[in-house]
């Protein structure tokens, strides 16, 4: 490349300049090619800002109508300034095009509220991670249908909420809400009561919750309905575990409950329609009661029992056999005022003085719950809730 010398006393500057007559151009000096260079020779011309930002804009997706307008925006000062980033402008402006249109298109078919939906549900559900046993609190609340955001704690203080079991739902396409929440309810009951075998010793405020995915978080991968104990009195809390199965009670405790909770699970199953309306039906329940009746009296009687409770158990057996005499009698009447005589009889011994005392020896509670809101299945509690997440 050769660049002409400057004016000197060995080259007079003529009137035209150091560097020749004007070109067609303009009265600006060429380049060794012949190449204009507007704004001083051997400088090229500064990129448009405006290209540089239409770019961004569409390489981002992010406001793709100002990407768009920007573009166009670049083009028209490019060709009157002789800027460069023609390219540019041009790429951001096809890119906020496309973009543009997926927009349109995600808010017309609401792709983009779902995808929003999966997002949020993903921050919901990355702090939620509790297992069976585990104690929490959450700050935010979770009764009013929000996912919760959870903190861990010790059980043995105030909490929240308490973890009684976690049911794995099979994969698949979501199953719908309504499904969702009928297998939710049905297998938390059950592991309510096996978690909390002496529901006596569930305060009558605390009832059965249970958290269920929603679609979006079915797509995200969550397929867990976790079960869990609370009060159903808001702003209250729990104090200590609700937990008394096999790793909190000893054998003799274990023996006592799983007979009473027996006999309970079939005196729960009592069918709606009165006998005046269905003896038969009546009938048939009053022989089932007759039936584990029989089978716990004799579980119980081969039991060794500490020396304690010794007299306080068989004083128990000796009631609940005369109430499985008076079951069979129910069972076996055709008559319905009859048949209320023996239902009551059978009842009488239902909680009584026997069964305290017994409970009493053992170091189980004695408190004895009203059985206002018991629902079908044995779930302790005042009844509950459901919970998306």
């Amino acid at each position: 490349m050769s660049i002409p010398p400057p004016p000197g006393p060995q080259q007079p500057q003529g009137p035209q300049g150091p560097y020749g007559p004007p070109g067609p151009q303009g009265p600006y000096p060429q380049g060794p090619y012949g190449h204009h260079f507007p704004y001083g020779y051997g400088r090229p011309a500064p990129v448009n800002g405006v290209a540089i930002a239409a770019l961004v804009l569409g390489i981002l997706c992010f406001l793709p109508a100002v990407g768009l307008v920007l573009g166009l925006i670049a083009l028209r000062q490019i060709g009157r300034k002789g800027e460069r980033g023609k390219g540019m402008a041009v790429a951001g402006s096809v890119l906020s095009a496309v973009g543009l249109a997926l927009w349109t298109v995600s808010l017309s078919t609401g792709a983009l509220g779902e995808a929003w939906d999966d997002l949020k549900n993903f921050e919901s559900d990355a702090t939620y991670a509790l297992a069976k046993g585990d104690c929490f609190d959450a700050p935010s609340g979770f009764r009013d249908g929000a996912p919760p955001d959870v903190d861990e704690v010790p059980c043995a203080g105030r909490h929240d909420g308490e973890v009684f079991g976690v049911v794995e739902l099979p994969g698949g396409t979501y199953p719908g809400e309504d499904e969702v929440t009928r297998t939710a309810e049905k297998r938390c009951d059950a592991l309510a009561s096996a978690y909390a075998l002496d529901y006596w010793a569930v305060p009558e405020e605390v009832g059965v919750y249970y958290l269920y995915p929603t679609g979006s978080a079915w797509r995200l991968g969550d397929r867990e309905v976790t079960c869990v104990f609370a009060s159903a009195e808001k702003g209250a809390t729990l104090d200590g575990s609700l937990r008394t199965d096999a790793t909190t009670l000893d054998a003799d405790q274990l023996a006592l409950l799983k007979a009473l909770n027996a006999v309970d699970d079939v005196l729960f199953e009592e069918p709606e329609d009165y006998p005046e309306d269905d003896l038969a039906g009546s009938r048939a329940w009053a022989g089932d009661v007759e039936e584990v009746l029989g089978e716990q009296i004799a579980e119980l009687r081969e039991h060794t029992w500490p020396k304690a409770a010794e007299q306080p158990v068989a004083d128990l057996v000796a009631d609940m056999d005369d109430a499985r005499k008076a079951w069979a009698k129910a069972a076996a009447t055709d008559d319905v005022d009859t048949f209320y005589e023996h239902y009551e009889s059978g009842y009488a011994f239902v909680d009584g003085r026997t069964t305290v005392t017994a409970r009493k020896a053992l170091g189980l509670a004695t408190t004895v719950p009203s059985y206002e809101d018991y629902e079908e299945g044995g779930a302790p509690g005042a009844g509950g809730g459901e919970l998306d997440v």
